[in-house]
């Protein structure tokens, strides 16, 4: 994946990345709402040597000694053993080590200047805290630095700003904390999208259709939800962008293998629910409405609908034929498309795959090259069953409908071995119910539409 890819990924997922941002943001309020609130209070500390300034070498070496005892007297300040004397003092009923989990120490890089912090609930309580702490540690630190049968400790702390008492707590921090969870959601979300887009295997580019078909990508049919109710393109206006669809896809069609005068194609899909019978017989229309003389052959001997989509006669048709019962002539259904034949179904038998290979069917296909400009058989999926490879075999190519975010890599590799395991080769591929806008921009149907304009009859202007 480019980083193209990533920005599509993230484009077609952002209801999932919103979905984390939204449960990020809320625990981030809830976490912030039960928080306790924390103030707190600060005191600072001056560290210098006791004794006389006025030899500056002596000055000197002193300031460095206080320097080097200023990072251990931080470490002392957190211990237990400041907390336990701020217990003691002040009577509390916390333990020394609750006590001191309260307390922080930090100093400024090459300065003699301590300052601790105490953390609280309670505002007044944390800077009596704070006071108490920091007037313990000036006795403490006198008690440690005064050596032995010695009355004057060699260094001193000194309050210089005593502890004060905080107005607003430091803790919750409601626009961090919703800041961070944002952030975080926004992270999880983008990956949980582009980890369901590497672990899909579903068809969603033109790009993946290239590298797995060795046939041209003749068509791409968007996305239509009033579909299910008009199936066919007969049904819509004139300038509808599903009707357009199929309009280039007849284009495209009639330029495979175009000094051909008669072709016969196989129309099929590698599982069912792909739309490869709608597909066959909308594009039997757009090719009966160029012009075209056009069979239609149902093929599909297992789950016959073409019958149901143009209202003929299911009882008689390819099976009728292929048994002898009834000749091709009368067979044959018109319909009220000038230009479209139509072979059903007939009756469904218990062995289609053997009617269909038979030596009957070979004739039959003959005889409809021989009559039509282009012979459009609807076959069965190729890999629940063999009919479709069958099929193929005896035409001059079969068109591979193509299901966009539904047929998978695997199952589309499977059906281009299933045709080529009996010498026949897919001829074009139809990429089918893509979305009506967005995709990689190559080969979709982008559901536009393109309708002249309703004239205006205040318009009175003269055209340029």
């Amino acid at each position: 994946m480019d980083l193209r890819d990533y920005f599509r990924v993230l484009r077609a997922q952002w209801k999932l990345v919103a979905v984390f941002s939204l449960i990020a943001v809320a625990l981030a309020a809830a976490v912030t709402l039960r928080e306790t609130p924390q103030y707190a209070s600060s005191a600072r500390m001056f560290v210098s040597t006791q004794g006389s300034t006025d030899d500056a070498q002596a000055a000197n070496q002193g300031g460095q000694f206080s320097l080097q005892r200023v990072k251990s007297y931080a470490d002392l300040l957190t211990g237990r053993e400041i907390a336990r004397r701020v217990v003691d003092r002040l009577q509390l009923d916390e333990t020394p080590g609750e006590l001191a989990s309260q307390i922080s120490a930090s100093t400024k890089l090459d300065t003699v200047i301590l300052t601790v912090r105490v953390n609280d609930p309670d505002p007044k309580r944390a800077r009596l805290l704070a006071a108490a702490v920091s007037d313990e540690f000036v006795a403490y630190v006198a008690e440690l630095e005064t050596p032995p049968g010695k009355d004057q400790a060699t260094i001193k702390a000194t309050v210089v700003d005593p502890a004060s008492e905080s107005t607003a707590p430091i803790s919750p921090q409601p626009v961090r904390n919703i800041g961070l969870g944002l952030i975080l959601g926004l992270i999880l979300g983008a990956g949980v999208a582009v980890l369901r887009e590497t672990l899909d295997t579903t068809i969603k580019s033109t790009r993946q259709l290239e590298s797995l078909v060795p046939a041209p990508i003749i068509g791409a049919i968007s996305y239509d939800a009033a579909a299910v109710d008009t199936p066919l393109i007969s049904s819509l206006d004139t300038y509808a962008p599903r009707a357009e669809a199929f309009r280039v896809l007849r284009t495209n069609l009639q330029f495979i293998d175009p000094d051909a005068d008669h072709k016969v194609f196989v129309i099929t899909s590698s599982l069912p629910g792909e739309g490869k019978t709608t597909t066959a017989v909308n594009l039997a229309l757009a090719l009966a409405e160029g012009g075209e003389k056009v069979a239609l052959v149902e093929g599909d001997l297992r789950r016959p609908k073409i019958s149901e989509y143009l209202r003929l006669e299911p009882a008689v048709g390819l099976t009728t034929v292929l048994i002898g019962k009834l000749p091709l002539e009368d067979a044959i259904q018109t319909t009220a498309r000038e230009g479209l034949d139509v072979l059903t179904s007939g009756s469904t038998p218990p062995n289609p795959a053997e009617l269909l290979k038979s030596t009957s069917m070979a004739s039959l296909i003959t005889s409809l090259r021989a009559r039509y400009d282009v012979v459009l058989i609807d076959a069965p999926p190729l890999l629940p069953v063999t009919d479709g490879a069958l099929l193929a075999a005896q035409a001059d190519g079969a068109l591979l409908v193509v299901r966009h975010g539904k047929t998978t890599t695997d199952q589309l590799a499977l059906a281009v071995d299933r045709l080529e395991s009996v010498g026949a080769s897919p001829a074009g591929v139809i990429f089918n119910m893509t979305p009506a806008r967005g995709g990689d921009g190559y080969g979709y149907g982008y559901g536009y539409g393109y309708a002249p304009e309703e004239s205006n009859p205040r318009d009175t202007s003269p055209v340029a």
